[in-house]
C-alpha cells in the first residue's frame, strides 16, 4: 500500500488548496498518511442513502416543472397559430369575394365592348359596299377617259383647260343686245348688303346673302384677296380693305364677278374680275384703278325749280367739296326766269370752297332734257373727260362717285347705275307725327323706296364714247323716251353696259304731272311711273281699304289705323 502511495506522491490530495503558496501539502505530510483509513459505519450510510434520495427527489420535481412550462408554452403558441390562421382564413375569402366581382364586371365590359366592335364591323362593310358602289360609278363615267393600258390621256385634261378658257373668252365677246329686256342686270355688293333687282321671297331690295349665296360670295373675295396678295404690289391686302364689287349670273357662261379693293398703303384701288365658268373659280384680269385724278363732269338740265337746285347744291357741297373730290359742275338752263338766282348760288360755292370748276349753259327755248345734256356734252373743251347725267332730283353720295369712276372705261364700258327712288314720304311716314327731313330719308328699304329698274335717265359714260354713238335723238320731246333711245344705242354698240344696283344714288320723291299733250306711248309711260313711285303695294292697298280697315276696327272697340290718306303736309 506504501509502495501505491509513495508512486502517487506527484498528484496534489482533492483538498489541497489550489494555491501554491497557502498549500502546505508539498511541506507537510497530511494526517492521513500517518495513520490507518476508518471503515464506514451503517448508519453513515444510510444518511448518505436517504440524501442522494432526497437530491433525487428534488431533481425530479424540478424536471417535471420545467417540462410543464414547455408544454404550456407550446399550448399558446399552438393557440396563436389557430387565431392567424383563422384571419388568414378569412382574409383570403374576402380577397376571392373581391376577385370574383372583378372578374364579373371584366366580362360584362368584355360583352359590350364585344357587341360594340361587332357593330363597328357591321358599319364598316357597309362603308365598304358604299365605297364600292361609288369607286364602280367613278370608273364607269372615267372608263371613257381612260386608254387601254388603264392609265388617264392626257388630252382629256387640257380638254378641260381647253373648255374653261373659251368660257373666259366669252366674257370679252360681244353679243348683240336688242332691247333692254334682254340685259341682265348686275347685283351690287358691300361688306354688309346685297342689293339685286330680282328679289326673292322677302322681296327686300337690300339684304344679307344667307346660304349657299353667301358662301360663293365668301369663297370668292377670298380667293379675290389670294390671287392680289400673289402680286408684289399687294402683299398686305386682307378682307378688311374690301370696298365692294358687282356680280352677274350669265347662263351661258357662268357667275362673272368685279371686285375693287382700297390699297393699304397708296390711294388707288386694285379691281380684280373673276370668273366662276361652271368650273372653279378662274382669274381673268387684274389691274390697278387710280379714281383720285379722274375729273367727273356733272351736268344737270334745268328749268325752273330753284328751290330742289338749292337743296342739290347743299348736297354737292357736303359731298363733293368737302371731301374734295374732283369734280365740274356743268348747269344747262332753260329760259331767263330764275337764272341770276342759279348762278348766285354757283357764286356762292365759288367765295366759299374758291370752286371754280362749273359752267352755266343757258338756252332760250323749251325745256328738252335730251337737248340740254347734249348741249352740256358740247360745251366742254378740254380732253376726253368723264361725264355723269344727272337730274336735281337725284342725291348722291361720294362713294357713288367712286362707282362711276371705276366702272366707266374709255372705249370699254359705260355706267347705267339703277337709282333707288322713294315713295312719297307722306304716305311712308303717315303713322308718324311728324315727316323726317329729307336727307333722313335715304334708307334702302321695301317700305321707303324700290329699285327703278325702269329709268336710264342716270349714266356714266365717257365724252369720247358718248359722241361716237352721236348722242340723244334730238327728234324726241317731251317725258322720256330719249333716256330709253340712248341706252338702246349703247347695247347695239360695241360697248359694253354694267347696269347694276347702286345704294349710293337716290332719286327723291316729286309729284309728277303728265301732260295730255304727250304720245300716247310717253303718257301710258308717264302714268306707269307715277304709280309705282308713290307708294309700295301694301301701301296703296291699305290705303285703298282704309274706310273698310277703319269700320272693323271701331266695331272691335279698337282706335282707327293712324294715315293721313297721303295728303298731310310736310
Amino acid at each position: 500500500m506504501l509502495d501505491a502511495i509513495q508512486d502517487d506522491d506527484s498528484s496534489e490530495p482533492w483538498w489541497c488548496c489550489m494555491t501554491e503558496d497557502s498549500c502546505q501539502c508539498a511541506i507537510t505530510t497530511p494526517p492521513c498518511h500517518r495513520r490507518m483509513m476508518r471503515t464506514p459505519t451503517i448508519r453513515t450510510c444510510l444518511k448518505v442513502g436517504i440524501f442522494f434520495c432526497i437530491a433525487f427527489l428534488l431533481f425530479l420535481a424540478n424536471l417535471e416543472s420545467c417540462t410543464t412550462s414547455v408544454n404550456g408554452g407550446d399550448i399558446t403558441k399552438v393557440a396563436l397559430r389557430r387565431q392567424t390562421q383563422e384571419v388568414h382564413t378569412q382574409t383570403n375569402s374576402a380577397d376571392l369575394q373581391q376577385q370574383e366581382d372583378c372578374m364579373a364586371s371584366l366580362s360584362e365590359q368584355e360583352e359590350r365592348h364585344s357587341a360594340e366592335v361587332t357593330a363597328l364591323r357591321s358599319q364598316i362593310n357597309s362603308l365598304k359596299l358604299e365605297l364600292q358602289k361609288h369607286t364602280e360609278k367613278v370608273e364607269q363615267l372615267e372608263e371613257p377617259n381612260r386608254s387601254k393600258d388603264g392609265k388617264f390621256q392626257e388630252a382629256d385634261q387640257s380638254d378641260l383647260v381647253n373648255f374653261i378658257q373659251q368660257q373666259m373668252a366669252k366674257i370679252d365677246v360681244r353679243r348683240t343686245v336688242h332691247d333692254e329686256y334682254e340685259v341682265v342686270p348686275f347685283m351690287s355688293l358691300t361688306s354688309k348688303l346685297v342689293y339685286a333687282v330680282q328679289t326673292d321671297l322677302s322681296r327686300k331690295p337690300a339684304e344679307r346673302p344667307k346660304g349657299d349665296k353667301k358662301e360663293d360670295l365668301v369663297e370668292a373675295v377670298y380667293f379675290a384677296i389670294d390671287v392680289l396678295k400673289a402680286q408684289s404690289s399687294a402683299k398686305e391686302l386682307s378682307i378688311e380693305h374690301f370696298v365692294d364689287g358687282i356680280f352677274k349670273n350669265d347662263r351661258t357662261i357662268g357667275t362673272y364677278y368685279d371686285f375693287i379693293f382700297k390699297d393699304p398703303n397708296h390711294n388707288y384701288y386694285h379691281k380684280i374680275e373673276l370668273l366662276r365658268p361652271f368650273s372653279p373659280l378662274q382669274k381673268l384680269r387684274t389691274h390697278v384703278v387710280e379714281t383720285s385724278r379722274v375729273l367727273v363732269n356733272i351736268i344737270i338740265p334745268l328749268s325752273g325749280r330753284i328751290d330742289k337746285f338749292r337743296t342739290f347744291i347743299e348736297r354737292f357741297q357736303s359731298v363733293c367739296l368737302d371731301n374734295q373730290i374732283r369734280v365740274f359742275l356743268t348747269v344747262v338752263y332753260f329760259g331767263e326766269e330764275g337764272l341770276d338766282e342759279i348762278k348766285n348760288l354757283l357764286k356762292y360755292l365759288e367765295d366759299t370752297y374758291s370752286f371754280h370748276e362749273y359752267r352755266v349753259v343757258s338756252l332760250l327755248e323749251s325745256f328738252s332734257r335730251g337737248r340740254g345734256l347734249q348741249e352740256g356734252v358740247y360745251s366742254w373743251d378740254g380732253p376726253d373727260v368723264l361725264m355723269f347725267f344727272c337730274d336735281v332730283d337725284v342725291a348722291f353720295n361720294k362713294e357713288f362717285i367712286e362707282h362711276c369712276r371705276y366702272h366707266t372705261v374709255p372705249g370699254r364700258t359705260v355706267y347705267y347705275p339703277i337709282v333707288f327712288s322713294l315713295y312719297n314720304p307722306n304716305i311712308v311716314y303717315s303713322s308718324m307725327e311728324n315727316t323726317p327731313p329729307e336727307n333722313n330719308q335715304f334708307h334702302v328699304h321695301r317700305d321707303t323706296g324700290f329699285w327703278r329698274d325702269f329709268g336710264f335717265g342716270m349714266t356714266c359714260q365717257y365724252r369720247s364714247d358718248f359722241l361716237s354713238i352721236k348722242g340723244f335723238d334730238l327728234d324726241i320731246h317731251g317725258w322720256g323716251g330719249e333716256d330709253l333711245h340712248l341706252y338702246r344705242k349703247y347695247l347695239q354698240s360695241d360697248l359694253n353696259v354694267v347696269r347694276v344696283t347702286d345704294p349710293g344714288i337716290f332719286h327723291s320723291y316729286h309729284p309728277k304731272e303728265c301732260n295730255t299733250d304727250l304720245t300716247p306711248e310717253q303718257y301710258r309711260m308717264c302714268i306707269g311711273s307715277k304709280a309705282m313711285t308713290e307708294a309700295s303695294h301694301s301701301q296703296l292697298g291699305m290705303l285703298a281699304f282704309k274706310d273698310t280697315i277703319n269700320m272693323t276696327l271701331f266695331k272691335m272697340g279698337q282706335p282707327p289705323r293712324p294715315g293721313n290718306e297721303g295728303h298731310r303736309k310736310r
